[in-house]
């Protein structure tokens, strides 16, 4: 494939007090032939953007003041598409030096075979000075992209990505600083669009070079929030606007297929977990004959494992786990455990062994929860390290 296709792209590059790196990130933007090379200035106070890049040919966007990633990214997209519509792609990356703009080019290949997808730079951690809390937070994003959108990214704090501008731009977001990342592609996959990784390399300073403005406490909620938000959203029952329509890749007519999918649905060990957390949760509530329903729904809209979710409430069928909810329940009515159970205290106290139930599993229901995930993330982790183990004597005694 020709690199022509960067004549259809456009670099953004966000900047806030970025001095240090500024000028030698963007000269090594502008030299990757792409269409359009914008800066946007948000709110910078170290150094004159204007004047940092007046000798390059570049476009500079500014806001007045420091209104976050999110806003600089957004003032970006509607730019490029008022006034460039021949750029298809926006192509996004960090004024810190911690990307390499020469990297633009290996999102060549996939540039025009995926042209209603997210293509996100999936960073090289083997390399030196990588802090922990960024493989950490890397592992937990990804999770969550998996939990809220069922799809599977392999990079999602990456702010090294390539979008489509005419599909990203019909998407409304709320989020305005760092964890506009996070929605974005969230509400990119509940559209249809899909996602391509593209390996990059990543350079990260040392302690005492690196210049950092996520603030861990404030930025951290915030992406919890959005989390939250997101999470929530999922689970609520009404249809979203797809930009993109595609295929399942299997029918609820061939039986066969349907169960083959729901078996290899999110069964990494912690999707695998996962679903057999949620549906622990749900199986020590208090929700008569309707847990197996209940169940089904949350999964679908959480886009968690369903075979596994709805076996493991087995393990919490009556009589044990209502019995142990009402003792419990009653022992934080009264101080004391039931220790009769008659007509009087069953049928005709309905109400109040309900009441208890509910008590006793706002407890019991999170604490079985923790213990099942913990239980079932290490056991198939276990299972596929023998199965692997076994694999490997096979070969070898074939080989």
């Amino acid at each position: 494939m020709s690199e022509n296709i960067l004549t259809r792209c456009a670099v953004v590059i966000p900047v806030y007090n970025n001095c240090r790196t500024l000028r030698d990130v963007v000269s090594r933007a502008v030299k990757q032939h792409c269409a359009v090379v914008a800066v946007v200035d948000d709110g910078s106070t170290d150094c004159d953007v204007a004047a940092e890049v007046a000798a390059l040919p570049v476009t500079l966007l500014r806001n007045e003041t420091n209104m976050g990633k999110g806003a600089a990214l957004k003032k970006a997209l509607n730019y490029l598409k008022e006034n460039h519509p021949e750029c298809y792609w926006m192509i996004t990356l960090d004024a810190d030096g911690q990307h390499y703009p020469e990297d633009i080019v290996n999102f060549v290949p996939y540039l025009e075979n995926h042209r209603d997808s997210i293509l996100v730079g999936c960073r090289d951690f083997d390399t030196p000075n990588v802090p922990e809390r960024s493989r950490k937070g890397r592992e937990i994003a990804n999770f969550w992209m998996r939990l809220e959108s069922g799809k599977k990214v392999g990079d999602c704090q990456s702010g090294f990505r390539a979008y489509p501008v005419e599909y990203v731009s019909k998407l409304r977001c709320v989020a305005k600083s760092y964890e506009w990342e996070t929605e974005i592609i969230v509400r990119a996959a509940w559209a249809g669009l899909d996602f391509c990784d593209v390996p990059v390399r990543v350079k990260y300073f040392t302690a005492e070079e690196r210049v950092s403005h996520f603030q861990p406490l404030r930025d951290n909620l915030l992406i919890s929030l959005i989390h939250a938000r997101l999470t929530c959203e999922s689970l609520i029952p009404l249809p979203r606007r797809k930009l993109v329509k595609r295929s399942s890749g299997f029918s609820i007519f061939r039986p066969k297929e349907l169960f083959l999918h729901l078996l290899r649905e999110n069964n990494s060990a912690s999707g695998l977990a996962t679903a057999a957390a949620v549906g622990t949760f749900i199986a020590v509530l208090p929700l008569f004959a309707l847990h197996t329903a209940t169940i089904i729904f949350v999964t679908v809209r959480l886009h968690l494992n369903k075979v596994m979710a709805v076996a493991i409430q087995n393990l919490f069928m009556p009589p044990i786990s209502p019995f142990l909810c009402i003792e419990l329940g009653y022992y934080m009515r009264h101080g004391e455990f039931l220790t009769e159970f008659t007509m009087q205290t069953a049928a005709k106290e309905l109400h109040l062994r309900a009441y208890e139930w509910l008590l006793g599993s706002l407890v019991l229901a999170p604490f079985w929860s923790v213990v099942i995930w913990g239980i079932t993330y290490v056991t198939v982790k276990i299972i596929r390290r023998m199965l692997k183990f076994s694999k490997n004597k096979s070969d070898e005694v074939m080989s």
